[in-house]
């Protein structure tokens, strides 16, 4: 057997469990096994880093015990162990109640990742106000905006921030008992997530700009932007406005990137 093939099957013990007869001297048997509960354990602290408000919300045991339900579940196949867990959240939206004891730790999950997502995207030069004065009028129906490669938009179905916010404040560390959280209500929303100076935020979207940042996110123009507002509105002549407004604290905000990047 080929050394490659040899490390294929050394590579698949110690990651899947799978059969290593004949693979190494017996006395080899306690170290394979070390190997395969330090790879386990590494993972498993990927976990952990990935969605630190998660774990601090089950604690250290039950985010353990889900860790490794998930890394049976779905081995890891990605070169980088940063993206170890990408599907963690639709493991656990499907998981039952002995690993996700309250539905909403599905969506503390989800923006643990989004914001992840966030803070390791690619960056483009943000669109400045003075790009859009310089646009001639005649121009402006036609204008389609781009989204930073950062902005993140996330479908939740609990108020679940607060009590993220709780957590992602809380040291585990200091000593302090676990912070009072709020109970997450039942409501279906959109979660912003983007990187702003090097640093990651977030905030809830109303019905009205979550539509909109789907139409730029899709490609539409200033034109067909206005027409959505003015659906949802139900006021053609507050549609225009509404955009404008909204499209200020888009730049404000630097979720747009330059028409040049």
């Amino acid at each position: 057997m080929s050394t490659a093939a040899l490390q294929q099957r050394l590579a698949a013990a110690i990651r899947d469990g799978a059969d290593a007869t004949g693979l190494l001297a017996d006395d080899f048997a306690l170290g394979l096994e070390a190997y395969r509960h330090a790879y386990r354990a590494r993972l498993v602290a990927a976990l952990t880093d990935n969605f630190t408000v998660l774990a601090r919300a089950l604690g250290d045991e039950a985010f353990e015990v889900l860790g490794q339900a998930y890394l049976a579940a779905r081995p890891s196949r990605h070169p980088s162990i940063r993206w170890f867990g990408d599907g963690l959240a639709d493991f656990m939206a499907a998981a039952g109640e002995a690993l996700v004891p309250h539905p909403s730790l599905v969506d503390i999950a989800r923006m643990d990742w989004a914001l992840r997502g966030a803070f390791d995207a690619a960056a483009a030069a943000p669109l400045a106000a003075a790009e859009l004065a310089s646009l001639p009028p005649n121009d402006w129906a036609g204008l389609v905006l781009q989204l930073q490669p950062s902005v993140q938009r996330v479908a939740l179905a609990h108020a679940i921030e607060p009590a993220w916010r709780v957590l992602r404040e809380w040291d585990p560390e200091s000593g302090d008992d676990p912070p009072e959280l709020p109970e997450p209500v039942a409501h279906a929303h959109l979660l912003l997530a983007w990187r702003e100076g090097g640093e990651t935020r977030w905030r809830s979207l109303e019905p009205l700009e979550a539509a909109l940042l789907a139409g730029v996110a899709a490609g539409e123009t200033f034109a067909s932007l206005c027409e959505r507002a003015a659906g949802l509105l139900d006021d053609a002549e507050a549609a225009a406005p509404a955009v404008i407004g909204l499209l200020q604290r888009w730049l404000a905000d630097g979720l747009l990137q330059s028409r040049a990047s």
